[in-house]
C-alpha cells in the first residue's frame, strides 16, 4: 500500500489523540517525525520501526515519507497538534508531484488553539486570528502586518511560536506594535505544555503580559475588547445572552 497519513496527533499524550490518529499510526508500516514528536509516541508503539530527522529538516523528512511509501509501505507522518496548522500536509502536497501513485491522506487533531484554549476556559468563543511569532518561514514585516490587523479589528487573538532561544523578545515586540489597539487590562492568558505533563496556565492583562517571559512550548491568547474573567477563567462571550 503506497499511503502517507499525514496525523495530527495532537499534544502526543494518548489521552488528546483522536481514534483516528491513532489507529493510522497503529496500523502504519512506519512512523516518521521530527525527533521530538516521534519520543513522544515510541511507548504507544513499541514494535514499530520510527525514522526522524530534527528541526529545519522538513522537507528532508518528508522526502523520506515518500521514499518509504515506494516501498509499498503505508507511512505515518506525525505532527504536533493539527496536521494541516503549521504541520506537515501543506509540504506533502507540495511534493507529491515527483510521487503520483502515492495515495495521501490527512488526519486532523487538537491543535495548541484549541487545546489551550480549553485550558483556560472559553477565550475563543467568538471569531479569531492565529498568528505564529516565528520568523523562519515568515518575515517579520509580514508579521507585524497580521497584528496590527488583528489587532486593530478586535480578534481575539492565538499566538503560536512565541519565544525561543534566539527570539526571546518577540512576544514583547508583538505587544508592542499591538498595544495601540489594545487596553491594559484587556484579558489575557497563556498555557505552557499544553495537554502534557507539568501544564501551566496563567490568566492576566494585557499589561502583564506585555512584561511576561514565556518559551517556546508556549501558548498565547490575548482577549477583544468583550473577553472577561469567570470563576478564574477567560471567556470571551459570543452573544448567545443577549439574543
Amino acid at each position: 500500500m503506497k499511503q502517507i497519513d499525514v496525523v495530527g496527533m495532537g499534544p502526543g499524550c494518548r489521552e488528546k489523540m483522536t481514534e483516528e490518529a491513532y489507529l493510522a499510526m497503529q496500523q502504519s508500516d512506519v512512523i516518521i517525525g521530527y525527533t521530538v514528536y516521534v519520543d513522544l509516541v515510541r511507548d504507544l508503539f513499541p514494535d514499530k520501526p520510527f525514522l526522524t530527522t530534527p528541526m529545519l529538516r522538513e522537507t528532508e523528512r518528508c522526502r523520506m515519507a515518500f521514499e518509504e511509501a515506494e516501498k509499498d509501505q503505508r507511512v505515518a507522518m506525525i505532527c504536533s497538534g493539527d496536521a494541516g496548522v503549521y504541520g506537515m500536509a501543506g509540504l506533502i502536497y507540495e511534493l507529491r508531484e515527483s510521487w503520483p501513485e502515492v495515495e495521501i491522506r490527512i488526519i486532523p487533531g487538537i491543535t495548541a488553539a484549541t487545546g489551550g484554549a480549553a485550558e483556560l476556559g472559553a477565550p475563543l468563543m467568538h471569531d479569531f486570528a492565529v498568528i505564529s511569532l516565528s520568523d523562519r518561514l515568515t518575515p517579520w514585516e509580514k508579521i507585524e502586518k497580521r497584528l496590527i490587523a488583528a489587532a486593530s479589528a478586535d480578534f481575539a487573538i492565538c499566538l503560536y511560536n512565541p519565544s525561543s532561544k534566539k527570539r526571546s523578545d518577540y512576544l514583547q515586540r508583538a505587544c508592542e506594535i499591538m498595544a495601540p489597539y489594545k487596553n491594559p487590562e484587556t484579558v489575557c492568558g497563556i498555557v505552557r505544555n499544553i495537554g502534557r505533563d507539568g501544564t501551566e496556565t496563567k490568566v492576566m492583562t494585557f499589561a502583564e503580559l506585555t512584561v511576561y517571559k514565556v518559551d517556546m512550548f508556549t501558548t498565547v491568547f490575548i482577549g477583544n475588547q468583550e473577553t472577561r474573567v469567570i470563576d478564574g477563567k477567560m471567556v470571551t462571550p459570543r452573544g448567545y445572552r443577549d439574543v
